[in-house]
């Protein structure tokens, strides 16, 4: 609604703006009237079309294209203060060179500000702005865990606030797994872009594709790339690769390892608690069973061998964890009921 007010305003200004110079024309006007007040309000049309058709704007693109001009413009007026001693003897010369170092100026400016916005847009107050209210620290992501799929339920809990950065260098990995000839990759491929397509279709979720090559970028592997970009936004990678983990922990890049957040919230069992497990499968003992609980955390259960199939009540003795994740180990009483 707000949008439509405007452009309504906008046409009552063009056309205001068409009578104010029809007012001021002299008596015998090069144009007709009529002709200038339909161009005027054609034009303010034309550019109401435009906005209606391009419906989504990015806010970094359009900030390096403003502040680019407005430096250009400055830069411009600060250079013809030193110069314009020479051209006063030629007032039409001087004013033909000062639109020229304009126009050379505002493309350059530009130019390197929509090259560099991923760096800039940090830099603009308004998305200095949006990145308080959003998170301190972008989040990298990993092949891995867009494939993985727990990164989207985890955004939507609103446990991380942060924007997220899928590099375009990520996404193209994504979608040669996509596109590969394994039947197994290519389903793993095809469920990480339906999970990036269902982050970037949530309003909620702050996910931009980081389209830029750095520098040093050249020559690197996937992974050596990812932490290079996280250190070079000060941001953290999010990945499930226990590799990745450890390669952006030796260049000091703060790394989430969901498997690591998997762990965490799993619950702890202290020896001496009771719980029921049912028994899955045979043990490597001789008289070990082995059930698992809904989070996936084996239980070896001593006294469940002949029990496969049944829910047993079991006492806790120890638990070990491993890099796999955390087991427990319990015996079963064959008194309890």
């Amino acid at each position: 609604m707000e949008l439509v007010l405007l452009r309504i305003i906008f046409l009552l200004c063009a056309g205001g703006v068409s009578w104010i110079i029809n007012e001021s024309l002299p008596p015998d006007p090069p144009l007709d009237p009529f002709v200038i007040m339909f161009g005027i309000i054609g034009t303010a049309l034309t550019v109401i079309l435009a906005d209606i058709f391009v419906p989504q704007k990015r806010i970094d693109l359009i900030s390096a294209i403003y502040f680019g001009v407005l430096i250009g413009v400055l830069l411009t007026g600060i250079l013809w203060i030193a110069i314009a001693p020479s051209f006063s003897s030629s007032q039409l010369l001087g004013e033909s060179v000062k639109l020229i170092i304009g126009m050379v100026l505002c493309y350059i400016c530009v130019s390197v500000l929509v090259q560099t916005r991923d760096d800039f847009r940090f830099l603009i107050p308004y998305v200095e702005f949006v990145r308080e209210v959003k998170g301190f620290k972008p989040l990298v992501l990993d092949t891995s865990v867009v494939i993985d799929g727990r990164i989207a339920d985890l955004v939507n809990t609103g446990v991380f606030d942060n924007q997220l950065i899928m590099p375009r260098f990520a996404l193209t990995e994504l979608q040669a797994i996509a596109d590969s000839s394994d039947k197994l990759r290519r389903v793993r491929g095809r469920r990480g872009l339906d999970i990036l397509n269902r982050m970037r279709a949530d309003a909620n979720v702050d996910l931009m594709i980081f389209d830029r090559d750095l520098p040093e970028f050249a020559g690197q592997t996937v992974d050596l790339k990812l932490v290079l970009l996280a250190k070079h936004l000060e941001g953290k990678v999010v990945t499930g690769d226990y590799n990745l983990n450890k390669v952006a922990r030796l260049h000091n890049v703060p790394v989430i390892n969901l498997n690591e957040i998997s762990n965490s919230l799993r619950p702890v069992y202290l020896p001496g608690e009771e719980f029921k497990v049912k028994i899955i499968k045979a043990g490597e003992g001789q008289d070990q069973g082995v059930g698992y609980l809904d989070d996936g955390t084996m239980v070896v259960v001593e006294g469940g061998r002949n029990r496969i199939g049944q829910d047993l009540p079991v006492q806790v003795t120890s638990t070990l964890q491993t890099n796999a994740g955390k087991m427990i180990f319990a015996k079963h009483d064959s008194h309890s009921r």
